[in-house]
């Protein structure tokens, strides 16, 4: 193989690919990147056996060929390079990045103990990457990153006509968004890692097309194309939670609730709890604690129904009003320990539910 590309272009995919596809420590050769080189250009591949990442690029093609190289350290040789050329040519038993003045080897792996890239699934239908990412944002950093729970670290991803809406939840807290859809010949309801997923939004342009198949789905944009296995999703759903018993709900700026709710945090107890005293037409934050000291501060507010102290974890009700930012928003209360709803005043292109779980009040004195 013996190809010439543009270095920053290569550089990117090769940390796209990494990115998506980690690798397998225990095994160089799932660690590795598949470069395939023809008259086409390169196509960058990895496949770890759980998900795999596929990105073509346009290079000057001298020989066409194929090679299997450690993935991590060709892409930050790339990222490190500041010439604009690099090539690529094979040399016995290595690859050989070259760029003017300069010369990188990488130690060529076993290319046929390398499982390939599959075909994905057929496209189920499409979604606008910008909304995709934006809902992704806040949805993926609600699942649990706990691997010894891996049913919690997933997002649920399920389309329902001309919507599609993805769920999480580490048991504390769910996040709902609703956004978009294009409908395609099939329907997808599937539970995907949320690590991939998070990666994916940051990505993802134009548009993205989804498909699924008996134990795959698949994402591609662009010149980009993901696969992963997938969990059955169906239990994550925010219909086994009480959520008709709203007794009180609070109108506020989501800004002055989370700056409010970020200093009084600092002091809190051990659980990090503050409780929010729903008065006529305020919110108190409120916390003591006998190390730490106490505080309180007051929110304005909109408030239709009676008086009530439910008590949050202090991080999960900042991160359940940061999607809000430069909004006014609703908190539905219920009462007793039952979960509280997060939503927008105004809509938006994501239609955006965040519910958390209320926790036992700070002890005082």
């Amino acid at each position: 193989m013996d190809l010439t590309i543009t270095t920053a272009q290569l550089a990117a995919a090769a940390a796209d690919v990494v990115r998506l596809v980690p690798g397998k420590l225990v095994d160089p050769v799932l660690g590795g990147l598949l470069l395939t080189a023809d008259a086409r250009g390169v196509v960058l591949a990895a496949n770890d056996r759980e998900r795999t990442a596929r990105i073509s690029c346009d290079a000057l093609v001298h020989t066409e060929g194929q090679v299997l190289v450690p993935a991590k350290p060709l892409a930050e040789t790339l990222r490190a390079l500041d010439q604009p050329q690099v090539r690529l040519v094979v040399e016995g038993a290595r690859l050989a990045i070259r760029a003017e003045g300069a010369r990188f080897a990488l130690p060529l792996l076993d290319v046929d103990l390398h499982p390939g890239v599959t075909e994905p699934p057929a496209p189920s239908g499409s979604v606008s990457a910008t909304v995709f990412a934006s809902a992704l944002s806040t949805v993926a950093t609600t699942a649990a990153r706990d691997e010894a729970l891996p049913i919690f670290t997933g997002v649920r991803v399920r389309s329902e006509g001309d919507k599609l809406v993805l769920r999480a939840t580490d048991r504390y807290r769910m996040a709902i968004a609703t956004i978009p859809w294009t409908p395609g010949p099939s329907t997808i309801d599937a539970l995907i890692p949320a690590t991939l997923l998070a990666e994916i939004g940051k990505q993802v342009v134009g548009d993205v097309w989804i498909g699924v198949d008996a134990n795959r789905l698949s994402l591609a944009w662009e010149d980009m194309v993901v696969t992963t296995a997938v969990l059955d999703g169906t239990y994550l759903s925010e219909s086994k939670l009480a959520l008709s018993d709203f007794d009180t709900h609070v109108e506020a700026d989501a800004d002055a609730l989370a700056g409010a709710t970020r200093r009084v945090a600092l002091y809190t107890d051990a659980r990090g709890v503050i409780s929010l005293e729903v008065g006529d037409s305020e919110v108190r934050l409120r916390t003591a604690d006998r190390q730490t000291g106490e505080a309180e501060e007051s929110v304005k507010a909109t408030i239709d129904g009676g008086r009530t102290s439910p008590s949050y974890q202090a991080r999960y009700l900042i991160d359940a009003l940061r999607p809000f930012a430069g909004r006014r928003i609703q908190l539905a209360i219920q009462p007793g320990m039952r979960a509280t709803v997060v939503t927008a005043v105004e809509g938006g292109e994501v239609d955006l539910r965040y519910i958390i779980m209320p926790m036992l009040p700070p002890k005082t004195g």
